[in-house]
């Protein structure tokens, strides 16, 4: 999973279930759905992930969570 050393604050597993299904480019409504929350619920963690991630978009967000995972190697 993520390592979360790599943050100021760890996620928190429902974060972390948010951007599992961006990565699978998954929109907010179909995350809500999944997730069986609102799609407010999801902008929030969404917001909390920028946060922690400090970027600014769902792109971002994403490249750093895989980043953190190993699963994507930073540029040099």
């Amino acid at each position: 999973m993520l390592d979360r050393s790599s943050l100021s604050r760890p996620l928190s597993p429902r974060e972390e279930q948010v951007l599992q299904l961006m990565t699978k480019g998954m929109t907010n409504q179909q995350i809500a759905g999944h997730l069986c929350v609102t799609v407010h619920a999801v902008k929030f963690h969404l917001a909390s992930i920028y946060r922690k991630f400090e970027v600014n978009n769902r792109t971002e967000a994403v490249v750093a969570f895989l980043q953190a995972n190993g699963e994507l190697k930073p540029r040099p």
